[in-house]
């Protein structure tokens, strides 16, 4: 296969790492905001080339064996002071290859570059990342690693089939590639534990037929749309995991969430005045978690969504009113309360991420019988 399909050039690739970020348009500007947002916002734009300039390498594209890593750009204006005094920024390529679909070697990646973000702001070193996916024989893996070469790339991969892993690992090191092997340390160590040899067929590869916890994350996905806002309370004893809290405390794409993961979770909102379902206290408490706010932040919130909707001429009605978000948060706190067996998280400030992992470790802790401190505790 030519290497112009499998490995394009420096346009290309700046190219598709544009059209990956969801079809947007570039940045221009000074992001708007706090300190801190601007921060995040620059490190997003910069790691996903969206503030650089690229006219000059559409007017002049590069030779084929120039490492990209020789090619500067004109720094942003906005960003000129976070260089410490450099001239120039330049782009480090992050090659992602995989026998699969790439979703572990892509996440792993945005997740450790994550890390870097004050990097990405204070030194000006804005990154490309590409993936690979589907790589299932060695002709298409040297081709990606020479390319890797001369654009001075790392190169990331999770290569199931242990051939194509110990081909990657030598043709990077006769090559001077710099690597890592995400898959197969892990692997290993869980082969000897359990004393069994892994398969070596990548996860999602054509052909193997779908699995038991593929149906069962489907069927989760469709009982938890189901069961969203407190629909259908008869059902709420099927649940895996059943959600209150009262409006706008992220019930809704929690439950979306854990769904995905294969956790049938029925949500029901706590709103002042109105009863709750008699089922919800049938069921076993130690599936039931309690969702909480800070009161100004769910002010606020309400406040925006009280203006999307058109709910009032000037974006205020009693439902953002901090005195009704006080009341109907101390009314969910009594309820809370009066089932001490339901663990309260607090979701401010949290990722929907955040959440489900303290609220999955509850349930595991639960589940498992693991000791735990008072379990009424707000988390």
């Amino acid at each position: 296969m030519p290497i112009s399909r499998l490995c394009p050039s420096v346009p290309q690739i700046v190219a598709c790492t544009q059209n990956d970020q969801t079809g947007s348009k570039a940045v221009s500007g000074r992001p708007k905001g706090s300190p801190q947002l601007t921060r995040w916002s620059r490190a997003r734009a910069l790691r996903s080339g969206k503030k650089l300039d690229r006219s000059s390498l559409r007017t002049q594209p590069p030779e084929p064996n120039t490492p990209l890593s020789q090619f500067s750009l004109p720094v942003d204006p906005d960003d000129a002071a976070n260089l410490d005094g450099a001239d120039v920024m330049t782009i480090k390529s992050i090659y992602m290859v995989s026998d699969g679909t790439g979703w572990t070697a892509e996440h792993c990646v945005n997740a450790a570059l994550g890390q870097f973000d004050y990097c990405l702001v204070d030194r000006g070193c804005p990154v490309s990342t590409h993936l690979f996916s589907g790589i299932d024989d060695t002709e298409k893996l040297l081709e990606i690693t020479k390319q890797a070469a001369k654009e001075g790339a790392l190169l990331v991969y999770t290569l199931a089939d242990q051939q194509l892993a110990m081909a990657a690992k030598q043709a990077c090191k006769l090559w001077g590639v710099p690597s890592t092997d995400v898959l197969g340390p892990i692997t290993e160590a869980i082969a000897s534990h359990l004393g069994v040899s892994p398969s070596g067929l990548p996860r999602g590869a054509s052909g193997l037929p779908l699995s038991d916890d593929y149906f069962r994350r489907i069927e989760a996905v469709e009982f938890t749309i189901k069961q969203d806002d407190g629909a259908s309370p008869q059902n709420l004893a099927k649940a895996d995991i059943l959600l209150t809290g009262v409006s706008r405390t992220g019930k809704t794409p929690l439950s979306i969430y854990l769904a995905q993961k294969g956790y049938r979770v029925a949500n029901v909102p706590i709103v002042l005045g109105v009863a709750m379902p008699r089922t919800l206290f049938e069921v076993d408490p130690q599936k039931v978690f309690g969702l909480t706010i800070n009161p100004l932040v769910l002010q606020n919130i309400r406040s925006a969504r009280t203006k999307t909707m058109g709910l009032s001429s000037d974006g205020r009605s009693i439902y953002s009113e901090m005195s009704y978000v006080r009341e109907e948060l101390e009314f969910a706190g009594r309820l809370f309360a009066q089932n001490p067996l339901w663990p309260v998280i607090d979701v401010t400030g949290k990722a929907i991420e955040e959440t489900a992992a303290v609220l999955l470790r509850l349930y595991h802790d639960r589940k498992n019988k693991c000791t735990m401190s008072r379990i009424s505790k707000r988390y």
